[in-house]
């Protein structure tokens, strides 16, 4: 693992360590935080000065502790979420491509149905109809972004489960999950791992983007993307305190997709010289 990070061109290793910083930050939130992320500390929109090193938002909390704990909560929700998508859309799109079939076609056009509807809107509307828990909230965009995955893991393991060696294991005897587990998913990591890149930027956009809008990660946690809304007002006044939570969700899009990059060219099977 070492000798592969070592060989990986620079824009992959400056993305791994921005990542890294960005999952320390979220780890060590409480003990990295000047304050509470709830705490009111001063007054209402101050400027940036010793105390406040980035000021205080709409309601005189601290921002730079804001930004931390945001780390925390962003970072944590959208990873929760893109675990749960993936066993849903993997298992399924796995288990479509061994069984073939009624249970192909079932799942497939359930996918489809899905896929139609506008993934903003619908979550919207499932947001708005099952309330904006922190659980709710993980479990829907779970459901609406597996159907990516199950896209993905279906197609990738259609050309292994034709392979020889697959046939050889069923006529062994071997279990469908044995075959899952031991023929199919090894052959199908590559792609599926640089598709977990992907959809974790996906989600992490789409969490931020729901937070903007009200429907996300609710007050007092702190949200980068509910950040931007509350001190969105500052922007009239040339005050770029608002930018710093975008900044944020931008540093790390890009970070996570310089190694997406780097993933898909390693699983591509592609040389550099």
């Amino acid at each position: 693992m070492g000798k592969l990070i070592l060989g990986a061109p620079l824009s992959a290793k400056i993305g791994l360590l921005i990542i890294l910083c960005y999952v320390f930050t979220a780890v060590f939130a409480p003990w990295i935080a000047p304050y509470s992320e709830t705490a009111i500390v001063g007054s209402s929109y101050e400027l940036w000065t010793e105390q406040f090193i980035f000021g205080t938002d709409n309601i005189g909390r601290d921002m730079l502790s804001r930004l931390i704990f945001g780390a925390r909560n962003t970072i944590g929700i959208a990873f929760a979420t893109v675990i749960i998508a993936f066993l849903i859309g993997g298992v399924t799109g796995m288990l479509a491509a061994i069984l073939g079939g009624w249970y192909d076609m079932a799942i497939s056009r359930l996918v489809d149905i899905l896929m139609a509807v506008p993934s903003l809107i619908f979550a919207l509307l499932l947001l708005t109809i099952f309330g904006t828990s922190v659980l709710s909230l993980i479990l829907i965009i779970a459901v609406l972004d597996s159907t990516r995955v199950f896209r993905i893991s279906r197609s990738a393991a259609m050309n292994v489960v034709v392979m020889e060696f697959v046939e050889a294991a069923r006529l062994r005897g071997e279990g469908m999950w044995w075959v899952i587990r031991k023929e199919v998913l090894p052959n199908i990591m590559a792609p599926l791992l640089a598709e977990f890149g992907l959809r974790f930027c996906f989600v992490f956009l789409f969490i931020a983007a729901l937070s903007f809008l009200g429907l996300g990660i609710q007050p007092p946690t702190a949200d980068w993307g509910s950040m931007v809304r509350e001190n969105a007002p500052l922007i009239n006044y040339n005050d770029i305190t608002p930018l710093l939570p975008a900044a944020a969700i931008a540093g790390l899009t890009v970070a996570v997709n310089f190694v997406v990059d780097w993933m898909l060219h390693l699983s591509s099977g592609l040389r550099s010289d």
